[in-house]
């Protein structure tokens, strides 16, 4: 009888010495996969996923005046987040030394329509405004 509790004893303690890296190389795995997706959300702030078009852009015009749109209808100029008062009030400072700049609004394809045309009508008000120019990404 003696034996038999000395056998179950050795394989209950081999079973014990078996590590498993699973659990380990899955947590590893998962952290990479976080720091992979967040990485590209803290170098750009501002996510845009612009509607396609066909027209082709002129790449010659400096484009120094976005403003951009975000799917929660959040304004930002030159990467700083404004209000629909706001906004105006920053364009008609830049535009206030040039009669002929061109401001280009980049909105996400998820805001309503009747929103990006309000933002439109606020910009064209704005002296020293010549076009107000709705970016769209080229169909590949």
């Amino acid at each position: 009888m003696a034996r038999r509790s000395f056998r179950s004893r050795r394989r209950q303690s081999s079973q014990l010495l078996d590590i498993s890296l699973t659990p380990l190389v899955d947590t590893a795995l998962t952290l990479l996969v976080i720091f992979m997706i967040t990485t590209p959300m803290i170098q750009n702030a501002i996510r845009v996923s612009l509607p396609k078009g066909q027209a082709k852009e002129d790449a010659d015009n400096q484009q120094e005046l976005v403003v951009y749109v975000d799917k929660d209808k959040k304004l930002f100029f030159n990467g700083t987040e404004f209000s629909d008062e706001a906004i105006v009030a920053e364009l008609q400072t830049k535009v206030a030394a040039d009669q002929n700049k061109m401001v280009y609004v980049k909105a996400d394809q998820g805001v309503p329509y009747g929103t990006v045309l309000e933002l439109v009508d606020r910009i064209k008000v704005v002296g020293g405004v010549s076009h107000v120019v709705l970016a769209t990404q080229k169909y590949a």
